[in-house]
């Protein structure tokens, strides 16, 4: 069995207002591997970048807290570590890349300089050491002209170059485990294939583990070992990108398949929508979550919320009618236990 980064078990975060405590994510529970890219897919507000803030115990300083469950971290429960053990922890075993490079860097200090911080404060380097390693790491991230570009502000770059730059702080004091949250959202598309490119071959170079968050389902088909699929705060369905793309288990899974535009015959047409949105945090439906948006919900998946069950390959789904031993309950289908859908351009799936 392969040895495990970071395992996270039963996590809730929850923010208090007035109306009580909300879960931003509901037991959520995933691993990564040494060595592998994990990504976590779903849409805004499915507590994607909540469980991120999590596991860097940076939740706190969001408003947030963490309520119940773990994050095991090479064995070590983060969730019991104090901010002084995390303050050694963040930046030197773990790093961050956050959505937005321009929000993620200080205006007031050169880029060098904030790279060079990082390593003077975790390799306990001389100002002129980590200097050196600060303008050979905007080299390494493929910044032209990096004895200058240490001596720029961040206002002086584009957002490809400030996303560099911060990729450069993360990786600086080489961490085993790198979490990229949405790190090409705020860039355009020929800069974000050029970002996605570099995250991959660092990831080979510093021999790293990878959490990578997205909404882009083609994002995760690109660079993906594993695949989590959120919805409104828990995981509804996991396993490798072979299964999740060719062999899905969950109608959310598969609407967000069915969502990703088709190479080719299909300009001009009607982009398929997964209808509804996700429910408010405050307001989670009874019985499964999605069942207001689901096509094939039947009264069960009203009332009781299904368990996240395991295959005997691994992939995991948390659905009513992911069962190919029970009838498909599903109106129009009532004796025939598969139900063909097609993905994209992909060729059909069977579901359940």
């Amino acid at each position: 069995m392969a040895e495990k980064i970071l395992e996270i078990r039963n996590l809730t975060t929850g923010f208090l207002t007035d109306g009580g405590m909300v879960k931003a994510t509901d037991r959520v529970s995933l691993d990564i591997e040494k060595g592998k890219t994990l990504c976590v897919v779903g849409e805004s507000g499915s507590g994607k970048s909540v469980t991120a803030l999590s596991v860097m115990r940076l939740i706190e300083y969001a408003g947030g807290m963490i309520t119940e469950g773990e994050a095991r971290f090479d064995k070590q429960d983060l969730v019991q570590k104090s901010q002084l053990d995390m303050l050694n922890i963040r930046g030197s075993r773990i790093a961050m890349i956050f959505q937005d490079p321009m929000s993620a860097l200080n205006p007031v200090f050169t880029v060098g300089e904030q790279i060079a911080e990082s390593l003077r404060t975790h390799k306990r380097l001389s100002k002129k050491e980590a200097w050196r390693q600060s303008v050979d790491m905007l080299r390494r991230v493929r910044i032209p002209d990096p004895e200058i570009r240490a001596r720029q502000y961040p206002h002086e770059m584009s957002g490809g170059m400030c996303q560099r730059v911060v990729i450069a702080m993360a990786l600086a004091c080489n961490p085993e485990l790198l979490i990229a949250d949405e790190p090409t959202s705020a860039l355009d598309v020929t800069v974000q294939a050029q970002i996605l490119e570099l995250l991959l071959q660092l990831k080979q170079e510093f021999r790293m583990s990878m959490l990578l968050i997205t909404h882009d389902m083609g994002v995760a088909a690109e660079v993906a070992d594993r695949i989590t699929v959120m919805y409104a705060g828990a995981v509804v369905e996991e396993g490798t990108a072979a299964d999740i793309f060719e062999r899905p288990r969950h109608p959310y899974t598969i609407g967000l398949l069915q969502s990703i535009p088709g190479l080719e015959g299909e300009r001009g047409g009607e982009l398929y929508t997964i209808r509804g949105a996700i429910p408010p945090l405050s307001n989670i439906p009874p019985g499964c979550r999605f069942h207001p948006r689901c096509l094939y919900a039947m009264d069960l998946c009203r009332t009781n919320e299904p368990p996240l069950r395991r295959s005997l390959s691994g992939h995991m789904a948390a659905c009513w009618l992911d069962d190919t031993g029970a009838e498909d309950p599903r109106p129009g289908n009532p004796n025939n236990r598969e139900t063909k859908v097609t993905i994209g351009n992909r060729p059909e799936v069977t579901f359940p």
